[in-house]
């Protein structure tokens, strides 16, 4: 019997649910785009504000004209969207992969991002996000840090589970590069937040990069399960 890694064509993805995982993969490549944009049209419609220097968060900020545009478009659509790719990344990797325990933690972590962007666009922060007293900003800030790092742990995990399919081989260092890059300007945007010195812009690199990340392993995903053939039983 040859093991998923052995097949050379599109991989078997399952019968019955096809749809329903295909749909959840499209929720991955949404995801990213529709975080983007509400964080372009926020930034655009709030004359004055700066990328380079002010927290994505600063858009959805209590009292904020761009306020629901960023916390609902934004964060929340986005989480729930990511949800929906994280049960379909499990669906799907757990067949592909010989490493069905790791494609379910990879999962569970993609998930907890999402759950953790619902969480921040609920809970608001305060005008410049600089008042941690502040039940609901604790809140935020919680949620926005547990998902940022919940993202970079499943990329670099995602490191691991990758390499063991010869298909999604090339999905491995790019992984670990994601999850590194990930947690490399979140420590910068830590460490500049005294002066606020370039930290809106390594928060939007960090959340660039692993936000591509997502988009980048459910475009490869969702090809490899495209094809019809791939929900046929294996001969």
């Amino acid at each position: 019997m040859r093991s998923p890694s052995d097949e050379t064509g599109p991989t078997q993805c399952g019968t019955g649910t096809a749809n329903l995982r295909r749909a959840g993969l499209f929720c991955g490549l949404l995801a990213p785009l529709l975080w983007a944009a509400a964080i372009f049209l926020a930034g655009e419609l709030r004359p004055g504000f700066d990328h380079v220097t002010q927290y994505i968060s600063e858009l959805g900020e209590r009292g904020s004209s761009t306020g629901t545009i960023m916390r609902v478009g934004g964060f929340i659509a986005s989480g729930i969207l990511i949800v929906g790719y994280a049960a379909a990344f499990y669906a799907t990797a757990a067949r592909i992969s010989d490493r069905p325990r790791l494609a379910l933690l990879v999962a569970a972590l993609i998930a907890v991002d999402g759950i953790g962007r619902i969480g921040a666009g609920i809970f608001s922060c305060e005008p410049g996000c600089a008042a941690p007293e502040v039940l609901s900003q604790r809140l935020h800030g919680l949620s926005a840090t547990s998902a940022f790092l919940a993202l970079a742990a499943a990329a670099l995990l995602g490191a691991l589970l990758f390499r063991g399919d010869a298909r999604l081989q090339p999905l491995s260092a790019y992984s670990f590069a994601s999850g590194c890059a990930g947690l490399i300007f979140l420590a910068l945007m830590s460490a500049s937040e005294a002066t606020h010195d370039h930290t809106g812009l390594y928060e939007r690199l960090a959340s660039g990069a692993l936000s591509l990340w997502i988009f980048v392993t459910a475009w490869r995903l969702r090809t490899l399960c495209g094809d019809k053939t791939a929900d046929e039983p294996t001969r």
